[in-house]
């Protein structure tokens, strides 16, 4: 089974998939390229294409059809950069409800897999930090099959 999500952009960082998602005007965008421009790469923005790997049961993430290749640059406009796939470890979504100091981590379900969620006040300029920390602490590794 597989599927285009729409409204979530997507980064690998190290072989990781980072879902992110949020409100329109959230800042979805601003965090992938801020995530680019810490060695991340570009899954999709705006779209992903995910299905769930038969061998590993992990959802893969790959770049969708419509857009791949351009990531959204406000107030700038489009540009191209090249694209990757990787399995999803986290999903960060941003919101302005985000608990400061959360007990836990919230879980979604996407294609009937549990990803660990993490929400993330999106007005900071430390996201793409804050985003990393929490795909290294709490991100499925790939040893976690």
């Amino acid at each position: 089974m597989s599927e285009v999500l729409a409204n979530v952009s997507c980064v690998a960082m190290r072989g990781r998939g980072i879902l992110i998602s949020g409100e329109p005007g959230s800042g979805k965008s601003s965090l992938a390229l801020a995530l680019l421009d810490r060695g991340g790469d570009l899954v999709g923005d705006d779209g992903v294409s995910v299905a769930v790997d038969p061998d590993t049961q992990r959802i893969v993430a790959s770049p969708p059809p419509n857009t791949e290749g351009l990531i959204e640059i406000r107030n700038v406009g489009l540009l191209e950069v090249p694209t990757t796939s990787a399995p999803l470890a986290i999903l960060i979504h941003l919101t302005a409800d985000a608990e400061r100091l959360p007990l836990g981590v919230a879980e979604a379900t996407l294609l009937g897999q549990s990803l660990p969620q993490i929400d993330l006040y999106p007005d900071t300029p430390a996201l793409a930090l804050r985003t990393e920390a929490a795909l290294e602490i709490h991100g499925i590794d790939d040893d976690a099959q």
